[in-house]
């Protein structure tokens, strides 16, 4: 396992193609969040800074849906639906991968966290 905490890139993106991402990875844990939107999509929590994320394609077909405070940027691809990254809440200008995208199946390289979303503002502080 210690090749996994070597820095990798590894590259993602939706359902149907349209959107593709490009993303350096040199931290193992990721987040299962527990809050409404979360659990519904599935989203496994890989929170990176803007310069481990690149968008290789599909600006143009990204939608982005917004509730409660609205500082959350839930971004999907409008063909397929995929919900592959997002610009979240508690990092607003980082962006937030879910590692269920990536297109290889590299759950077994992360350690998966729980976090307690439902309950936010009480947690948000054990968001790293």
């Amino acid at each position: 396992m210690s090749r996994d905490r070597e820095t990798q890139k590894f590259q993602g993106g939706c359902h149907c193609g349209a959107v593709r991402f490009q993303i350096l990875v040199d931290r193992w844990k990721v987040q299962e969040c527990n809050c409404s939107i979360c659990r519904k999509k599935g989203f496994l929590h890989l929170i990176l800074p803007p310069e481990n994320f690149t968008l290789l394609k599909g600006q143009d077909v990204l939608t982005t849906y917004t509730f409660n405070t609205g500082i959350a940027k839930h971004t999907f691809c409008r063909v397929c639906g995929i919900h592959s990254f997002y610009h979240p809440r508690s990092h607003p200008n980082w962006i937030d991968v879910n590692i269920r995208c990536l297109d290889q199946d590299v759950l077994s390289h992360f350690e998966v966290e729980p976090f307690d979303g439902a309950n936010w503002k009480k947690n948000v502080h054990k968001i790293r």
